[in-house]
């Protein structure tokens, strides 16, 4: 057997070495950063977390550089928007005491946009929609008094809460339409999709109670040509896509909401190959230049509405046809940020992946980010 033994000079130059690391480590402190100051490119992306669905979560990301900037907790199934200004994020949700069960706790959380911080929590009926968080099933009247938020026990209704006065107001039946689209140059008026194919408009009170309902002619052939519950506006002119591809408007300026024109994105070579929209998002409207981006897929049939988009198409509002074509990216939602120069965002949800694309001076893809969170459906812009 051989053994070893230290010297002292050896046992000496062991301690010093061991001191000085010791003297050198820094251990690493937690600590909470400010945001960096929000951009017309800031982006709020929803996270269903679909396989712990009970903590879903938002996640803040610059657009452009797609770098990742923070994140608040959404609870269970949270149906998120922001304020008019910007300055607040609501989600409406559900927390159980037990995690996955026990008391069930339903409140509108009010967060900072610029800090995240947690302003506010108004407890709301325990009916909220608990679905993927859709754009439109929750949305604020322009002047940002009124939040309202989508129903389903399953029957559809709307809850009206006080944002002011921090408190629920009342729920209003709202059988067989879903989804709130705002009146714009009112800040008491707004209106929702019914199965039927028509629109009903409801005026509220100074109170935020219901004062007139009014149902419109029929917008569309929920038979023929249903819609996606996703709008798009300029002031109070909507914008509705349909599964095969038809663009629907209305006026909701007045009590009773005004059909307008409609028109097909598709060509007759289009139809032959049975290109149609899909995704969960599936178009955005870049005021900018007055262009609509449309998620597409070719080889479409009876239930590939939410299908990834194999292109993206550009189509100009003013001509009503395709200007641009690009690669989808596997698209299922796509947004227009609020900058100068927009961006167009998209997101691929096999990869949990953000893309942004230039829109001037042509439509074309930039820069790619995978891995923001596990099931990103929404996007909303700054």
């Amino acid at each position: 057997m051989r053994s070893y033994k230290r010297t002292g000079m050896g046992l000496a130059l062991a301690a010093l070495l061991g001191s000085a690391t010791a003297a050198d480590f820094v251990p690493e402190q937690i600590s909470v950063s400010d945001l960096s100051p929000a951009t017309p490119n800031r982006l709020y992306v929803s996270d269903v977390a679909i396989s712990h669905i009970v903590d879903g979560r938002m996640h803040i990301v610059d657009g452009e550089t797609l770098k990742y900037e923070g994140v608040i907790g959404t609870g269970f199934t949270g149906l998120a928007t922001l304020s008019p200004d910007r300055s607040e994020i609501y989600v409406a949700t559900t927390y159980l005491a037990k995690l996955n069960r026990g008391e069930r706790t339903d409140q509108v959380d009010v967060y900072d946009s610029h800090s995240l911080k947690i302003k506010a929590e108004i407890g709301i009926p325990p009916k909220h929609a608990q679905a993927l968080p859709y754009k439109g099933v929750i949305n604020t009247t322009p002047d940002g008094r009124f939040i309202i938020v989508q129903n389903a026990t399953p029957a559809s209704s709307l809850s009206v809460v006080d944002r002011k006065a921090a408190k629920f107001v009342t729920e209003i039946p709202t059988p067989g339409c879903w989804g709130v689209m705002v009146t714009q140059s009112a800040k008491n008026r707004f209106s929702t999709t019914c199965g039927d194919g028509t629109l009903l408009t409801i005026t509220l009170k100074p109170d935020g109670t219901p004062a007139d309902q009014q149902r419109s002619e029929r917008l569309f052939d929920p038979d023929k040509q249903p819609v996606y519950t996703q709008t798009e506006n300029e002031g109070d002119l909507y914008y509705f896509l349909s599964f095969h591809g038809q663009i629907y408007t209305a006026n909701l300026a007045g009590a009773v909401a005004t059909i307008g024109e409609s028109w097909s994105l598709l060509t007759p070579e289009d139809v032959a190959a049975n290109w149609r929209p899909g995704g969960y998002q599936p178009f955005a409207l870049n005021h900018a230049n007055r262009q609509f981006y449309v998620a597409m897929h070719p080889d479409g049939a009876e239930g590939s509405h939410k299908n990834p988009a194999a292109e993206i198409w550009a189509i100009d509002l003013k001509s009503k046809k395709r200007v641009a074509r690009v690669a989808g990216n596997n698209a299922v939602a796509l947004a227009v940020t609020r900058a100068k120069t927009p961006l167009l965002i998209a997101i691929d949800p096999l990869t949990a992946g953000l893309v942004n694309y230039s829109t001037t001076p042509q439509l074309a893809p930039l820069k790619r980010v995978d891995g923001f969170g596990e099931a990103p459906i929404l996007i909303e812009t700054h």
